[in-house]
């Protein structure tokens, strides 16, 4: 089952942990099923359908644009990280 990486300012909601191990075939379903088992993550992680404008999705080590309908695998890693601008 693919694995998320909780960032550490959500972490509370999944009583300190640092990884979980969710079931799913797309982003989209990992983060149903995450959102089942510690509520209120999703609405931390999403706007609707798409993710904060303050976070970028990483899914196997490679930056995503298609969000929710990333599909991920058996052995996927999936990261929120802080989404990086500059001028």
């Amino acid at each position: 089952m693919p694995v998320v990486w909780i960032p550490s300012l959500l972490r509370e909601l999944t009583g300190g942990q640092e990884t979980v191990v969710v079931p799913g075939e797309t982003v989209g379903q990992v983060i149903e099923n995450l959102d089942q088992t510690f509520p209120g993550i999703k609405a931390r992680l999403f706007q609707g359908d798409r993710l904060r404008p303050n976070l970028s999705l990483v899914v196997d080590g490679e930056l995503s644009r298609r969000g929710l309908l990333h599909p991920v695998g058996e052995n996927s890693e999936v990261r929120f990280i802080s989404a990086i601008s500059g001028g």
